[in-house]
């Protein structure tokens, strides 16, 4: 369990994101090629930004993401 969290000398923590993602009028619009696509993005958003999508849901009409960060040390 001690490899879940991140750690300085005197703190530990485990910092989540729920983060979710809807278009405009809930328009059903995320399916097909547009969902692979999203897919991708946010992966690589994720990799560049050195973070870990716990979770993800892609929805027709909205998206959510757990997504774990890093720390600035």
């Amino acid at each position: 369990m001690s490899n879940m969290y991140h750690s300085l000398s005197h703190s530990k923590w485990d910092c989540k994101y729920h983060v979710i993602f809807v278009p405009k009028y809930r328009k059903e619009s995320i399916f097909g090629e547009i969902r692979q696509h999203l897919r991708s993005i946010f992966r690589e958003l994720a990799r560049q930004k050195e973070c870990r999508i716990v979770e993800g849901h892609l929805m027709r009409d909205h998206i959510h993401m757990c997504i774990s960060i890093r720390s600035c040390q």
